[in-house]
């Protein structure tokens, strides 16, 4: 079994979102007093899930860093985008150029401010699934719950496409073989009218 892509990406010209956000996506320890309520109750203690983060102060540098994590074939399976970080180019920049060069790529808009609507955001991407926006000040639960789900559509998107290419493989195997079913057939059919003519 593979190992779940839980690399994120935090963009952000505000350090201390990217100090929150890895506190949110940070394993849980359970700690002494989870191992006594185990004990206590009987139960196993629950699993603890981690992310990879990486993290990005300007959206061109958010784009080399997907560009060397693709190249290495390790990509991030989500980016938490924020919308404005002066000098650079802006959050919806930041996007267009991430999706060339990785169109899997799950995306969080991260703003307080309304100029990234849903309408502006359709308008320049096309309605896609790949994106949804978070209002700022979010909620750490919010973080961990939308970095869980985003990896695990991540991995059955990248399965979906996996398991398409071997039905796509397959598909040509069996019209080859067909194909030289039918081949034989028709030189066995001349072969006997040879012989029986």
């Amino acid at each position: 079994m593979t190992t779940p892509n839980r690399r994120i990406l935090i963009v952000d010209d505000n350090r201390s979102i990217h100090d929150d956000v890895r506190k949110a996506l940070r394993g849980r320890d359970h700690g002494e007093i989870g191992e006594l309520e185990c004990e206590l109750f009987g139960s196993a203690p629950p699993p603890s899930i981690s992310f990879d983060t990486s993290s990005a102060y300007q959206g061109a540098d958010a784009v080399e860093l997907v560009r060397a994590a693709v190249a290495a074939g390790q990509p991030f399976a989500v980016a938490l985008v924020d919308m404005r970080m002066p000098p650079g180019i802006d959050g919806l920049q930041t996007i267009e150029r991430i999706w060339q060069i990785d169109r899997e790529i799950q995306v969080v808009v991260c703003t307080a401010f309304s100029d990234a609507g849903w309408d502006a955001i359709a308008e320049r991407f096309g309605a896609t699934d790949r994106l949804l926006i978070l209002k700022k000040p979010f909620d750490l639960a919010e973080v961990r719950q939308l970095a869980l789900a985003l990896s695990a559509k991540w991995e059955l998107a990248r399965a979906g496409q996996q398991q398409v290419a071997e039905l796509a493989q397959s598909r040509a195997e069996l019209d080859a073989a067909l194909g030289l079913a039918r081949a034989v057939d028709e030189a066995t059919a001349d072969d006997e009218q040879a012989v029986g003519g």
